[in-house]
């Protein structure tokens, strides 16, 4: 296994590769986004970790923004090209916002609000 050097890390993309996601193309997500990532030289500034279910199955596919906490539902492989851009050029992919992050996560009101937790 390798240990990556992470000091120069701008975004952590956490990208879901559940049983949900890969129906819907999860690992043509995960692809395309690490192509737009070697493409454009920035295997330094962003780095991407495939997960197991990360509980947003009618979302499907899920990916993750990290330092930011910005979750994306319903991203195509396009979508993930454009988020590595738009991460790359400052800018914040407005397109599926599924939650924001203020001290907790604030829905964005396009999909419904799931199960409560006890």
């Amino acid at each position: 296994m390798t240990t990556w050097n992470l000091s120069e890390t701008r975004n952590h993309l956490l990208i879901c590769n559940g049983s949900s996601c890969l129906k819907r193309h999860g690992e043509e997500v995960t692809l395309a986004i690490r192509e737009e990532i070697t493409k454009r030289r920035a295997d330094k500034l962003i780095h991407t970790t495939r997960t197991r279910c990360n509980g947003r199955c009618a979302d499907a596919c899920i990916v993750i923004v990290y330092p930011e906490g910005l979750w994306y539902q319903g991203v195509t492989p396009e979508l993930g090209r454009t988020l590595v851009r738009k991460l790359l050029s400052g800018e914040q992919l407005e397109d599926n916002l599924l939650y924001s992050f203020d001290r907790h996560f604030q829905a964005t009101g396009i999909s419904s609000a799931g199960t409560e937790k006890c």
